[in-house]
């Protein structure tokens, strides 16, 4: 059975971030949040944020998700 972790790469840094869960993402590779479900990865990939200013609501994707990978292990 396969196991899948989500990986981005890194804003300020040279190489790749994983997410680790708990709103945290991390450089360090065994720290990373490991799924045996790609449906619930890709979900958690998929992730959007809803902001309302004044009388405007906004639903986007954060570059962290938007730029992310689902990797098989």
């Amino acid at each position: 059975m396969a196991n899948y972790h989500i990986k981005t790469p890194g804003k300020l840094e040279v190489g790749d971030v994983y997410w680790k869960g708990d709103n945290t993402w991390t450089k360090i590779y065994a720290d990373r949040k490991v799924y045996t479900n790609k449906t619930t990865a890709d979900t958690q990939a998929a992730t959007t944020t809803t902001k309302t200013l004044g009388d405007k609501t906004i639903t986007y994707q954060p570059d962290w998700w938007k730029n992310s990978t689902v990797v098989t292990e």
